[in-house]
């Protein structure tokens, strides 16, 4: 048991490398200029614009779901007048990029788990290097570019459309004023909360797209490997999301304790 949890832990960490080793490849050829424009738009339009609908339903349900809970749940003590701070800090720093990333871990991560592990099954692969390109070029790096610009821009939009959710709800089930809901979102939130969940979008963006693109290369057992490639791209995504999650979360209460003094 012990041997089987220490290969776990190898291979973990080794993955962990390897991701590494992927984005520093593709940042190399980004900034070599080899990565072709229309391949990265293509990739932005699949995994940003197609995203769209699951994020939107995502952030409108999560938006009414939260607010009502809340409101209900302070009505008690009196605090229902603190609901659209609370709510617009939830989803400023935490809400909007950690289910954001989640839910392109689910539909992004197991999509280019799936096509890059087709790839290598049917050995598409093996003829991109054949041809003298590096698969790298030709497929991670502008798959996480893409994600690198579509994730806070998505991010975003699930914080405008849950906050607009939350205001209706707040309006017509907690009887708040809506001028009285955006005044404490403009008085609530400063920049350091906005860039805080801004700036964790781009680390989820990493977390999604390189244990994808990994599980992708080293598909074996044909078809069903590509599936389980895609099982463990969706599994290992969301594991690194909450576990980068926390420590970013760590670290921003540091800096900000840091600053009082």
């Amino acid at each position: 048991m012990k041997i089987v949890f220490q290969l776990k832990v190898y291979y973990f960490f080794k993955m962990l490398g390897e991701c590494t080793e992927l984005s520093v490849e593709s940042i190399v050829k980004t900034f070599q200029g080899k990565i072709k424009l229309h391949a990265i738009t293509d990739q932005i339009i699949d995994i940003g614009i197609r995203s769209l609908p699951l994020i939107s339903i995502t952030a409108i349900s999560t938006g009414f779901v939260m607010t009502l809970q809340f409101g209900l749940g302070l009505e008690k003590y009196g605090g229902k007048p603190y609901v659209p701070a609370v709510m617009a800090l939830s989803v400023f720093m935490e809400i909007a990029p950690v289910f954001t990333a989640l839910m392109c871990a689910a539909r992004v991560g197991a999509g280019i788990a799936s096509v890059v592990g087709s790839m290598k099954v049917t050995q598409q692969l093996d003829a991109i290097r054949v041809l003298g390109n590096s698969p790298v070029e030709e497929i991670v790096a502008p798959r996480l570019i893409a994600c690198l610009i579509s994730f806070p821009i998505l991010t975003l939009i699930t914080s405008f459309l849950a906050l607009i959710s939350s205001c209706v709800v707040s309006t017509t089930e907690l009887g708040l004023d809506p001028f009285f809901f955006y005044q404490k979102i403009i008085s609530t939130v400063t920049l350091h909360e906005f860039y805080s969940g801004f700036f964790k979008s781009y680390i989820f963006a990493l977390c999604v797209c390189l244990p994808a693109c990994y599980y992708g290369f080293h598909v074996r057992e044909g078809t069903k490997g590509v599936g389980l490639a895609t099982t463990k791209s969706v599994v290992t995504g969301s594991i690194l999301i909450f576990i980068s999650d926390f420590f970013m979360t760590k670290m921003y209460w540091i800096i900000e304790a840091w600053k009082q003094f």
